[in-house]
């Protein structure tokens, strides 16, 4: 895969959309049909995904739609990766749906909105750089853990049952609640729902280029209606779907207060589903995403996205590799797909009245199982105690806490798993490969690996203890190629001692950036002698010259 170095800091090249640069590549005829093909696809997939995802996340079907057709637009149009679909996310499905219980669809639309603002000034203050270093253990328990929340959130459709009160969001309270609503079991939603997952999982595995979805879901359209089933519709629980965009207005701005937490989570959890989908795309296609282009994207099309009516937008893993595989050749394939999606809302919207919410619950499954990555997870476990540890924790949180929450507490416990290992690699030892006959005058260290804080404390009794030295202690620095300000603070510590008994602390082998930045921090001359190797320590102690005229 192709490096991505960070770009000079008046270089606003990163922020030119992908469509630009296709654009001045050579767009033809070829292409556009190409784009066409690959549009009209990732629009079957969207269209009944975009629906469940809204319905999921406890707002009307139509708003799904109008997220995918506004922000996916917005997202091909304008962000900094080729192949990126924007739209309604199942990872967005549990704070989307708790927003809305907390402020209401308004309070749901603003939160959008505001996160739109945040995304741009993340973008233009080039945070997209840093948001891509999430650990992968962390991006490996937070999906799991999503995908175990949208799997028990479609658990009452699935099953269709009958809950006297609403339907409680902490999942604990929630698998309670079903299972004491057990007795209204809906065989006729379970065999719906049973019959969608098993079309898309069965053409996936015979015609694996098909519309398993959308096929899905048809026919269980179908079998409702030829049997008169009783299961829910979106017509019975919704109604008739617009046939039309809604006229753009702004939300109610006053509970900005009460919805900026909101927001802030959305701007988070968005910045980095969409990197990550960015990152995918560009290994399954060999191209770089401008990460800081994408994040402005993302931040126009959640304010475009609010403005319509619709919900949160972001990169979506699936139907951005969908595309890829579809043979997309830049953004146009993304806009072409959101106006596929128009047309269907324009034209077919009435039929959706139709489709069965088990069908829908289906689907969602068959997502969620998909998203589970439950090869990476038990190859997490296995691999060491730290990525188990981080991999799991973080699991646990998204699951039973908050995905914000267990997005920090991972990245917490992997940077000091990091830490630890990092530390582990550092080491101080006598310099016994030394081809030079042994002194008595002097004696030689050897320092490998990082020598920052973590590092720093593990190996500052070691040196404290070769502190009893004689006339030269004399640290060989060659193979060090971090030091930061405890490892300063660790040398000033060590100098001292060494001069109290009479010594000196020699540094050798040193590159310059590193000794700029040790004088930088106060060690410097007479305090520390900075010398080229042992060879020049041991010039200085015999000649009569002082150390600092032997160089």
């Amino acid at each position: 895969m192709m490096k991505d170095s960070s770009p000079a800091r008046n270089d606003w090249s990163e922020f030119l959309p992908k469509l630009l640069t296709v654009w001045r590549e050579g767009y033809r005829l070829t292409d556009l049909k190409a784009d066409a093909l690959a549009g009209l696809t990732v629009a079957i997939v969207a269209l009944p995904l975009s629906m469940a995802i809204a319905i999921a996340s406890g707002v009307g079907p139509e708003r799904g739609l109008f997220t995918a057709i506004i922000g996916g637009f917005l997202v091909s149009a304008l962000g900094g990766s080729r192949y990126q679909i924007g739209g309604p996310a199942g990872a967005f499905i549990v704070l989307v749906s708790a927003c809305v219980t907390a402020t209401g669809v308004e309070g749901l639309i603003l939160a959008t909105l505001l996160s739109g603002v945040i995304l741009i000034a993340a973008g233009a203050l080039r945070i997209g750089t840093y948001i891509r270093y999430i650990p992968y253990p962390v991006t490996v328990g937070f999906t799991a853990g999503i995908a175990v929340i949208i799997f028990a959130s479609q658990l009452r459709e699935m099953f269709g049952l009958t809950l006297p009160g609403g339907e409680p969001g902490e999942i604990l309270a929630k698998v309670e609640a079903l299972w004491a609503a057990r007795d209204t079991v809906t065989w006729a939603a379970v065999a719906v729902a049973a019959l969608t997952a098993a079309v898309i999982l069965g053409l996936r595995q015979v015609r694996p280029h098909w519309p398993g979805m959308l096929i899905g879901v048809v026919t269980a359209s179908v079998v409702t209606a030829a049997l008169g089933l009783p299961v829910a519709t979106i017509g019975t629980r919704f109604g008739a779907l617009p046939q039309i965009l809604p006229a753009p207005s702004l939300p109610d701005l006053s509970l900005w207060r009460e919805v900026l937490p909101w927001a802030a989570s959305f701007a988070l959890l968005g910045a980095i589903e969409s990197l990550l989908s960015a990152v995918v795309a560009d290994g399954m296609s060999g191209t770089r995403h401008r990460s800081n282009a994408e994040l402005v994207a993302q931040g126009v099309a959640n304010i475009g996205s609010a403005v319509f009516g619709g919900f949160c937008v972001t990169g979506t893993i699936a139907r951005t590799a969908t595309n890829v595989r579809a043979g997309s050749r830049g953004p146009v394939s993304g806009m072409l797909h959101a106006l596929f999606l128009l047309a269907f809302l324009m034209v077919a919207a009435p039929l959706a009245a139709y489709i069965p919410l088990a069908a829908l619950a289906g689907v969602l499954a068959v997502v969620a199982w998909g998203m589970a990555e439950r090869h990476e997870f038990a190859a997490l476990l296995r691999s060491s105690r730290g990525d188990a540890l981080v991999v799991s924790v973080t699991f646990l949180l998204v699951v039973f806490r908050d995905l914000t929450e267990g997005i920090i507490v991972g990245f917490a416990l992997a940077g000091l798993v990091f830490i630890k290992r990092m530390s582990e690699t550092a080491a101080v030892r006598p310099r016994a490969d030394q081809p030079e006959t042994p002194r008595a005058d002097r004696v030689v260290y050897h320092l490998e690996g990082p020598y920052f804080f973590g590092a720093a404390a593990q190996l500052g009794g070691v040196l404290d203890r070769i502190a009893e030295a004689p006339r030269a202690l004399v640290l060989d620095m060659s193979a060090v190629p971090l030091i930061d300000s405890s490892g300063a603070r660790g040398f000033h510590s060590l100098a001292d001692r060494a001069r109290r008994k009479g010594g000196q602390l020699y540094l050798v082998g040193l590159t310059h950036k590193l000794r700029r930045q040790l004088e930088a921090q106060g060690l410097r001359e007479p305090e520390v002698l900075y010398l080229p190797d042992v060879q020049a320590v041991d010039a200085a102690l015999d000649g009569p010259a002082t150390a600092g005229e032997s160089r």
